[in-house]
């Protein structure tokens, strides 16, 4: 090992004191001057570059409320030669550009502002020979709230749709409710927060996701997202049996039924299969409609069906009847 480095020193050496070496060095010594003639000339021409300089809204008060996208910072387009551009670029920091609120303020809860309020202020932070090109936003524009807010509910905007044989059993909002704030005139046609609109398909799976909510022109919700779930079931099927009702039948009459009871089958989610019973199910026959009846088989009637349920079907679907008198025992 260390013969073969003392082997490498002694060849570094030899090239070194060699007429190569010195050919090599010359070379590079009039390619670093080649380079910076050209670099001298390059920074000599006029360029554009764009930067960053950040913007602030001050003099805010503790009851106002800015209901509407502020900018962060303004992108500004220079245009001077190559050399005072890169200095900007390496080594300028840009104060912020400072927005006086109370200067501003009006009885329209409105501020826009054109780039002549704050190119000045820019410039000033700038070279003499350093010219504006853009400035981006050319104009701020920005709403505000006197403390004036309501809480209203949260409203989902999407297209979801479950795989075969399942569904969505709920929507979930967290919060359900969030705080709005808007100028008054604004504030009175907010009903809802409405999410920003989404689509998911064949989804097997209860589905969780935060969300941004829409804000209007002006119009700022607190807080900005929420967490909506989507909770998804399997359908299955079941059975119960359910005794017919006779409704609006006279004192004296009553409803014999043949059969007594029909079989109600439906599609429900497994979640809720035994919670639901043959109580949440009444089949109905109407003294009414029996009566302007010319056949002899009447079809029965759900009045009553559980949420949650679907595909309901009964059988048998008709039934045989008879109205029968009551007789009342005397006292």
């Amino acid at each position: 090992m260390k013969k073969h480095f003392w082997h490498i020193v002694h060849k570094v050496k030899d090239f070194l004191l060699s007429k190569n070496s010195r050919e090599f060095f010359t070379f590079l010594f009039f390619l670093l001057i080649a380079a910076l003639f050209w670099l001298e000339q390059t920074l000599d021409r006029e360029y554009e570059i764009e930067v960053k300089v950040p913007l602030k809204l001050k003099n805010v008060p503790e009851n106002i409320v800015i209901t509407s996208d502020f900018p962060e910072e303004l992108m500004v387009t220079l245009r001077d030669k190559g050399n005072t551009l890169l200095n900007y670029q390496l080594t300028k920091r840009f104060y912020p550009i400072n927005i006086d609120f109370e200067e501003h303020k009006n009885r329209r809860h409105h501020v826009s502002l054109t780039s002549n309020t704050y190119s000045k202020s820019i410039a000033a932070q700038l070279a003499n020979t350093t010219s504006i090109s853009v400035i981006n936003p050319d104009t701020i524009d920005y709403y505000y709230s006197e403390g004036k807010s309501k809480k209203v509910p949260v409203r989902l905007q999407a297209r979801v749709t479950p795989g075969q044989q399942y569904y969505i059993s709920d929507t979930i909002f967290n919060p359900p409710h969030v705080t709005v704030y808007a100028p008054q005139g604004s504030l009175d046609t907010v009903k809802a927060a409405y999410t920003q609109y989404f689509e998911e398909t064949q989804i097997e799976d209860t589905l969780r996701r935060k969300i941004s909510l829409l804000n209007g022109r002006g119009v700022k919700f607190v807080p900005e997202e929420v967490e909506v779930t989507l909770p998804v079931d399997i359908y299955t099927e079941k059975s119960v049996e359910v005794p017919i009702e006779g409704v609006n039948f006279p004192a004296d009459k009553t409803l014999r039924a043949f059969p007594s009871k029909v079989k109600v089958t439906f599609h429900v989610g497994l979640s809720r299969y035994l919670d639901i019973t043959a109580d949440d199910f009444h089949v109905v026959v109407s003294y009414e409609e029996l009566r302007k009846l010319e056949g002899d088989k009447y079809e029965v009637k759900l009045k009553k069906v559980p949420d949650g349920v679907s595909k309901v079907r009964l059988y048998p679907s008709q039934i045989d009847f008879l109205i029968e008198n009551v007789t009342h025992d005397p006292d």
